[in-house]
């Protein structure tokens, strides 16, 4: 009988510890990470050096971040998305867009200011919200500068600014306030987008915090088109559709429709870009109250004596004893690594089919313009294609190949692959009525994805996406009178 009731007490603890994310930091009251007593550093200051001295033990596991390192679906290397056994359709679909240019791999946060400042995206066209995630700086330039900052002139402005300020990569000062080490949001738009979805913020707790200051960058944006300032799309939630539903209502009606239209279908796209925060809230562990930190930054001993939160920010699956064995205790850890490589392996198996699908249905319109299908029915199938391309990008942009949440992931792939469908359906019945052949046009778009696939240089894998067959049909831009 005892050792029943024990058994139930371990259970009760158990879920206990799942539900409040492994964290006993939760009451309201969050006591200053440096015991009462200040740094002595700054407020403003913004060099992740200016730390080392006081916190060696975490700068040094910051550094970690230099590394060099892959796992299965994604890590800190510096290789294209393009590479054959990646992503090759991408060319494609971001045809017309600067992520057609050049899209890499993420790597390490400590290589943020090398990475914004060579990409070629990166152009003398782009503003200030392109460094808001890249840089230390950024807070006192949004001080300084006020709504000026987002739209100002990235190269002219902005990269020297924040040379001038001795700006770092992301680091110590984004999350820290640096007087008293407490954890902090830095970027504006975190909290001016929960404000609007109905948060109360008044007194975050420190557990709450712990994803704050991830979910500060690692979410969906969009630039505001009256001011370029960085906008999150959450007023009616995180979820996909949600967020959908906002870029077509209230964005619409503040200037917003796209991100770019596409050179392939003339379709109005929307780019999603790193939603780690919004599927991670909707998903089983966000729900459960685990916080980002309690998987991304798990304690470790130092020396064998101190302890400390791990300032590697890497995938889990190399820290899985204490990223996971904390909660899971009860679990083979080599069982459940198994686990998340399954759910990986099925959700970039329906990644692919998604993205395949979507890239036809590009062609589809493509044929359905240069067929003369009537305005109407091309504008229809166009919003099919958006939806598709959205609902999958929403999915291959976010970092955790399905895992933060799977139900919800395989359900967008689900929806992507049903939108894109339904363009391809439509385009079907016009392009018969125009006496087009089908079986010619599937082997034309079968031909491009191979042309552009077999192309060896990345930067000109986009100019295999159009041809004779599938003219572009993105607007010309007019080139401007000499002055």
């Amino acid at each position: 009988m005892a050792r029943i009731k024990f058994g139930v007490y371990l259970l009760l603890l158990a879920l206990v510890l799942a539900v409040s994310g492994c964290s006993n930091q939760t009451s309201k009251k969050t006591a200053s990470a440096t015991g009462g007593k200040t740094t002595g550093l700054s407020a403003d200051e913004i060099s992740n050096e200016a730390f080392k001295d006081l916190f060696p033990l975490q700068y040094n596991s910051y550094l970690k971040n230099k590394k060099m390192e892959d796992t299965k679906y994604g890590g800190s290397v510096k290789r294209s998305k393009y590479d054959p056994d990646k992503e090759p359709l991408l060319p494609i679909l971001f045809n017309g867009y600067g992520f057609a240019t050049e899209y890499n791999e993420d790597r390490g946060h400590v290589y943020a200011l090398d990475d914004i400042r060579d990409v070629k995206r990166i152009t003398d066209k782009s503003v200030g919200s392109c460094y808001t995630c890249k840089s230390t700086a950024v807070p006192k330039m949004i001080k300084e500068m006020g709504d000026g900052y987002w739209g100002a002139n990235f190269n002219k402005d902005i990269w020297p600014k924040g040379e001038k300020m001795g700006h770092s990569p992301i680091g110590c000062s984004d999350c820290h306030d640096p007087k008293t080490m407490d954890l902090r949001v830095t970027r504006p738009s975190f909290y001016k987008a929960l404000k609007a979805k109905g948060v109360n913020l008044s007194n975050p707790t420190k557990n709450e915090l712990r994803s704050y200051v991830c979910g500060q960058c690692h979410v969906e944006y969009y630039f505001a088109a009256s001011n370029s300032e960085v906008t999150f799309p959450w007023t009616n939630g995180f979820k996909p559709e949600e967020m959908y539903e906002y870029y077509n209502t209230i964005a619409k009606k503040n200037g917003f429709e796209k991100d770019w239209i596409s050179n392939v279908s003339g379709t109005p796209v929307l780019k999603a870009q790193h939603p780690e925060y919004e599927t991670h809230m909707s998903g089983p562990h966000g729900k459960a109250g685990v916080s980002c930190a309690d998987c991304h930054m798990p304690y470790e001993r130092v020396d064998g004596k101190r302890k400390i939160s791990s300032h590697w920010w890497t995938s889990p699956l190399k820290t899985m004893q204490t990223s996971c064995g904390q909660c899971h205790g009860d679990r083979d850890l080599d069982k459940l690594k198994e686990r998340v490589m399954e759910i990986e392996d099925t959700h970039i198996n329906a990644l692919h089919e998604a993205e395949n699908v979507s890239t036809s249905s590009h062609y589809y319109v493509n044929k359905m313009i240069t067929s003369g299908v009537s305005k109407e029915k091309i504008n229809q199938a166009q919003e099919f294609v958006r939806k598709g391309q959205w609902f999958w990008d929403i999915v291959a942009a976010e970092n955790s190949a399905g895992f933060h949440n799977p139900q919800g992931s395989m359900d967008s792939l689900r929806v992507s692959i049903e939108e894109s469908n339904k363009a391809i359906r439509l385009a079907t019945e016009e392009l018969v009525k125009k006496g087009v052949s089908i079986e010619e046009l599937n082997k034309e778009i079968e031909k491009v994805k191979k042309s552009v696939a077999a192309e060896k240089v990345n930067e000109k894998k986009k100019d295999h996406a159009v041809n004779n067959y599938f003219p572009a049909q993105a607007p010309v831009v007019p080139t401007p009178p000499k002055k």
